[in-house]
């Protein structure tokens, strides 16, 4: 039977926080893990076709990829924020509009990015960073991953409005069904139709395409907001609180682009294998980093309800029980990471010098690797609750002010080492930064 809106209301500002953010968490961290498999399986596959360039390609394109995720998640969290909010105030008709504003803006905005990225492809492989030898997988690669856009960015867009409904599970299953689809597919197309790294390519864009078919079947059913094209506003209102709870992550996701744009760029002059090396790692680390970001995003619809509720203490508690849980489970995984560095590195690339690059930066992002629960958790409560300005800090400290200056600094005064420091020096300093921003805000609940 499927839950009311009364009937959420009440379970997401009463129920034990412990027990409910876990409960949220559970079908997030499984989303946020399978998400993270359709670049490592790309990734993998295109590994066995034992070419530094091929591999070098997928982490040419994973910054683009990046890019247009940031538009999903850029409506996807600006529409998800307010829905949540307005759901704890039971404002059922403003949250439907938002839905439907952000979904067919978002889907808009991937077709113009296929246009524009398949007409210039050539010239967006080399502002990604592509040397002359991985030119020609980078173009297969890119011009495959381009033509899944539109269906990228609106699934971001409705996976993230599910959750912040509470309805993860829908969400799960929508993108659980698209990754073992992609996974499937990647060895089909690359190897039995031997298309090489353009079947990588499809198969992502195939598999996308069925997880958005079945997020939007799940929009429909079971008591979430229906999308309607008649619900969509044009109007400043809508597209100004999009902007507010959304900038953040598309911030922080376009930085993360930018970064790896110029950590291909500090890499190239070294070599394929470097290239190849820091994007394995780059994948190690997003997979890690999933689980704990899952579980954060379960805290952010419980966070949406009780702030738009005004229950101020509750969100507090529901943080810090997220960022103790988190910082346990993060120190487990940087420790098996740690160890078993090489190990891990070679299961995408047996290139010995390709493994003792990646080894050694691996092992350095795994020391600063807790650093990530405060600094995740406190950005996601600061988006959530509406403060756009800390928000967007927080989102664009790491890979911005930090990580960019760092890798094309030191990659110039100290060459490959340089590269392999970057992203640790920079975990230090956003969260140096994050700590006092959190705890004025949290100070802040203390008076309401």
């Amino acid at each position: 039977m499927a839950e009311t809106s009364e009937e959420k209301f009440r379970r997401m500002t009463e129920a034990p926080v412990g027990g409910l953010i876990a409960k949220l968490a559970v079908p997030c961290i499984v989303s946020m893990l399978v998400t993270s498999f359709y670049n490592m399986a790309d990734t993998f596959f295109v590994g066995q076709l034992k070419s530094n360039s091929a591999t070098g390609a997928v982490g040419i394109v994973f910054s683009m990829m990046a890019i247009i995720q940031a538009v999903g998640f850029f409506f996807g969290h600006g529409s998800g924020n307010f829905i949540s909010r307005e759901l704890g105030k039971k404002n059922y008709h403003e949250a439907e509009k938002m839905a439907a504003t952000g979904f067919f803006s978002a889907f808009a905005a991937g077709i113009l990015i296929m246009i524009a990225g398949e007409v210039f492809i050539e010239e967006l492989a080399y502002l990604l960073g592509s040397t002359e030898t991985i030119l020609p997988y980078t173009k297969d690669y890119l011009g495959a991953i381009l033509l899944g856009a539109p269906w990228i960015t609106s699934s971001f867009v409705l996976n993230n409005q599910l959750r912040f409904q509470g309805n993860a599970t829908y969400a799960m299953f929508g993108i659980t069904f698209g990754a073992v689809l992609n996974i499937v597919l990647d060895p089909v197309l690359i190897f039995g139709f031997d298309m090489g790294i353009s079947g990588a390519g499809y198969a992502t864009v195939i598999s996308q395409f069925v997880s958005f078919c079945v997020l939007l079947y799940g929009m429909q059913k079971h008591g979430n907001i229906k999308i309607k094209l008649s619900n969509i506003q044009f109007k400043f209102y809508y597209y100004k609180n999009i902007f507010g709870g959304g900038f953040p992550s598309l911030a922080r996701q376009g930085l993360a682009s930018i970064a790896t744009i110029s950590l291909n760029h500090a890499a190239g002059p070294f070599g394929d294998e470097v290239i190849a090396a820091m994007g394995v790692v780059q994948r190690i680390v997003m997979f890690g980093a999933s689980s704990m970001i899952g579980f954060g995003q379960g805290f952010q619809p419980f966070c949406g309800f009780n702030f738009g509720a005004g229950l101020y203490k509750r969100v507090k508690e529901g943080f810090y029980f997220c960022v103790k849980t988190s910082a346990v489970f993060l120190l487990g995984i940087a420790a098996l990471g740690f160890v078993f560095a090489p190990q891990l590195i070679s299961l995408f690339r047996d290139d010995p010098k390709v493994i003792e690059i990646g080894a050694f930066a691996l092992r350095l992002q795994c020391v600063t690797f807790v650093t990530h629960s405060w600094i995740v958790l406190s950005n996601m409560m600061t988006q959530v609750i509406g403060r756009t300005v800390p928000a967007t800090f927080l989102a664009t400290a790491r890979q911005g002010l930090f990580f960019i200056p760092a890798v094309l600094i030191l990659s110039s005064a100290i060459g490959v080492t340089g590269i392999q420091l970057a992203q640790p020096i920079a975990d230090i300093g956003t969260l140096l930064c994050a700590i006092p921003i959190q705890l004025k805000i949290l100070k802040e609940f203390d008076n309401k």
